[in-house]
C-alpha cells in the first residue's frame, strides 16, 4: 500500500524523501524507466548505499541529492509525486517536513508513503519509546491515525490512510 500511489506506467517527476539505503524503492524504480526520480536524504552514508544500489541496477533515471526535508532545495511545484517511506517518524520538525513536501508537489500531484504511528500496537509503542527514541532513530512527537487523517485531509484532496499494525500507509492528492 505504501507505494500504491505510484502508477505502474508513471513517467513524471518524483521525489523520494528520505531515500535511506534504497532497498525498498530501487527495484520499483527499475520498472519506471520513463520517470525522472530524485532521491534525497540527510545522511550521506545512507544515500551512498542507495546510490551504489542504483548503479548496480543501471538506473539512469535516478539522481541523488543530499538535503534536509525541512528545507528542500527545490522550486515550488517541482514534482508530480512525492514518496516517503519510513521517514516522517524520524524527522525532527514534522510540520516543516509536511509543509516543504507539499510546497514542492505540483497541484494535482500525489503524496504517498508510510511511517510509524503511535497508538496502534502497544508492543511497538514500547519499543519506540524505550529504544528507538532514546537512540535518536525516531523523533517525537508521533502522529496517530487520527492526527494523520486530520493533517492529510487538511492539506490535500482524496486522502486515504490505513494502519498496518504500527505503520500508517497513505496516499493523497494536492488540490489543483
Amino acid at each position: 500500500m505504501a507505494t500504491s500511489g505510484i502508477p505502474e506506467d508513471f513517467w513524471g517527476t518524483m521525489l523520494e524523501v528520505p531515500v535511506g539505503t534504497g532497498v525498498l524503492t530501487m527495484p520499483v524504480y527499475k520498472t519506471l524507466p520513463k520517470a525522472g526520480i530524485t532521491c534525497l536524504d540527510y545522511s550521506s552514508d545512507m544515500m551512498a548505499v542507495a546510490q551504489h544500489r542504483a548503479e548496480q541496477m543501471c538506473l539512469s533515471n535516478v539522481q541523488f541529492r543530499q538535503g534536509d526535508v525541512g528545507a528542500l532545495p527545490f522550486e515550488d511545484n517541482s514534482f508530480d509525486l512525492v514518496l516517503s517511506l519510513n521517514g516522517f517518524h524520524a524527522f525532527s520538525n514534522k510540520d516543516a517536513a509536511f509543509a516543504e513536501t507539499f510546497q514542492v508537489l505540483k497541484p494535482g500531484g500525489t503524496f504517498c508513503g508510510c511511517f510509524y504511528i503511535k497508538g496502534e500496537n502497544r508492543r511497538t509503542d514500547w519499543f519506540i519509546e524505550k529504544l528507538y527514541t532514546p537512540k535518536g532513530f525516531f523523533t517525537p512527537p508521533y502522529e496517530t491515525m487520527k492526527s494523520l487523517k486530520n493533517r492529510l485531509e487538511g492539506m490535500c484532496e482524496e486522502a486515504k490512510s490505513t494502519a498496518v499494525e504500527s505503520m500508517a500507509c497513505f496516499t493523497c492528492k494536492k488540490g489543483e
